[in-house]
C-alpha cells in the first residue's frame, strides 16, 4: 500500500507527538518521585522526638528551645511531647508508641516515672530507636543509651553545704523541711534531696530514696509536683508540724517561690529563713537577687537539649553512641551554686554571673 506524503508527514507527526507525551509522562514521575522521596542528609531526614515532664515549667520550656534551635541547624525534624503535669507517666508512654511509629531515630526524654518508663523505653530501642535521657537519669541509669545531664546529687549537695556554713553552729539545731517532688521519686527527686541533706551533714541512711532518715532536724517531707501551688501547700503543711522551721530546701525554684508564699503569709519572710533550691532559670536568679531564695544551683538545659540532638544525629549517620564524662556513668553538663551571699568553703557564683549564664 502506498502512502501519500500528507498522510506520511501526519503519522511522523503523530509519533513525535507520542514520544513527546512519553517524555513529559516521564518527567512528571520524576518530580513526584523527587518529592515524596525521603529527604537526604541536609534536609529533614532524621526524626526525632523530644519528650518532658511538662510543657509550663521554665526548664522544659527552655529545653525544648534549645533542642528546635540545634535542630533546625543540623536538619532534624524533631516533635515535641510533654506530660499534663509533672508526674504524668501515661501521657509520655503514649508519646514513646508515637514516636516509634512515626520512624524516630532516636528520643530525648526527661521521664515523670524513672522506673515505670524503662520497658516503654526498651520496646524503642528494640525499634531501633536511641535513648537519650535528659536531666532526669533513668533506674537504672544503663536503661538509656546515654544521659545528659547536670549531677543532680551535687547540685544538692552545694545547697546543703551553703544552708550549713551559714548556720555555723545553730546548724546542730536546725528545723529542716523537705519539699520534694513526688512520691513516685524519681532519680533526680532522690538525687538532689539526698545531696543535700549530705551537703548539710545528716546521715541518708539508704541513698537511693528520700524519707528514711531519722535526723530529727528533718521535720517534714512533703511533695509538691515542681510547682508553685505544690510548694505553697507543702509548706503548709510543714508549718503545721513546726511553726520554727528555719530550713527549706525545694526540688525547683517554682516550688520554692510557693513556700516563700506560705512563709510570708505567716510572717516568715524576714530573712529568718534559709531557702535552698536547684534549677538556675533567670526568673529563680532574680529571686536569688530579691532575697526569696538564699541560693540555687544553676543548670544548663539548652546544653543538655542540643547535645541530645546530636547525638541522635550521629546515631542515625554513622550508628555511633555519645561517651559518659570520665569517671561518671553519665555526660555531666555542670553545676554552680548562684548566691550573692558566699559561703566560706563553698563554691558558687555571683548573681550578676548566674544572670549572664540563666535561661528563660
Amino acid at each position: 500500500m502506498t502512502i501519500g506524503y500528507s498522510e506520511h508527514n501526519y503519522i511522523k507527526e503523530e509519533i513525535t507527538m507520542r514520544k513527546l507525551s512519553l517524555v513529559l509522562a516521564s518527567l512528571m514521575v520524576a518530580a513526584f518521585t523527587f518529592a515524596t522521596m525521603p529527604a537526604k542528609a541536609g534536609s529533614h531526614a532524621v526524626e526525632a522526638c523530644l519528650i518532658t515532664k511538662t510543657d509550663i515549667n521554665p526548664f522544659f520550656v527552655k529545653m525544648k528551645e534549645g533542642a528546635e534551635a540545634r535542630a533546625n541547624e543540623l536538619g532534624v525534624k524533631l516533635s515535641f511531647f510533654a506530660g499534663k503535669v509533672d508526674g504524668d507517666h501515661e501521657t509520655q508512654v503514649r508519646a514513646i508508641e508515637t514516636c516509634i511509629a512515626s520512624g524516630a531515630k532516636g528520643i530525648l526524654i526527661a521521664a515523670s516515672d524513672t522506673k515505670a518508663i524503662v520497658t516503654p523505653l526498651k520496646n524503642a530501642q528494640d525499634n531501633g530507636l536511641l535513648v537519650i535521657a535528659l536531666d532526669t537519669p533513668l533506674e537504672p541509669i544503663t536503661a538509656a543509651d546515654s544521659t545528659f545531664a547536670t549531677d543532680n546529687f551535687k547540685a544538692g549537695e552545694l545547697g546543703g553545704a551553703w544552708v550549713a556554713a551559714k548556720l555555723g553552729a545553730d546548724a546542730a539545731n536546725a528545723k529542716i523541711a523537705m519539699l520534694d517532688l513526688n512520691e513516685s521519686q524519681p532519680s533526680v527527686g532522690v538525687l538532689r534531696d539526698q545531696g543535700f541533706l549530705s551537703g548539710f551533714g545528716i546521715d541518708v541512711k539508704d541513698v537511693s530514696r528520700w524519707g528514711d532518715e531519722d535526723d530529727p532536724r528533718i521535720i517534714c517531707n512533703e511533695v509538691t509536683n515542681g510547682n508553685e501551688e505544690g510548694g505553697r501547700t507543702a509548706m503548709e503543711k510543714c508549718l503545721q508540724k513546726d511553726p520554727d522551721i528555719n530550713v527549706v530546701y525545694t526540688i525547683n525554684e517554682p516550688a520554692a517561690v510557693g513556700a516563700y508564699e506560705a512563709l510570708k503569709a505567716v510572717g516568715k519572710d524576714d530573712g529568718s529563713v534559709l531557702i535552698a533550691s536547684v534549677d538556675g532559670g533567670c526568673p529563680g536568679v532574680a529571686d536569688v537577687e530579691r532575697g526569696i531564695i538564699g541560693a540555687t544551683s544553676q543548670q544548663y538545659p539548652l546544653l543538655m537539649a542540643s547535645l541530645g540532638v546530636e547525638a541522635i544525629k550521629a546515631w542515625a549517620e554513622d550508628g555511633s553512641k555519645p561517651e559518659n564524662t570520665p569517671g561518671l556513668d553519665f555526660f555531666n553538663t555542670g553545676v554552680n551554686l548562684v548566691t550573692d551571699d558566699a559561703a566560706s568553703g563553698v563554691p558558687s557564683i555571683s548573681v550578676k554571673e548566674g544572670m549572664d549564664r540563666c535561661w528563660g
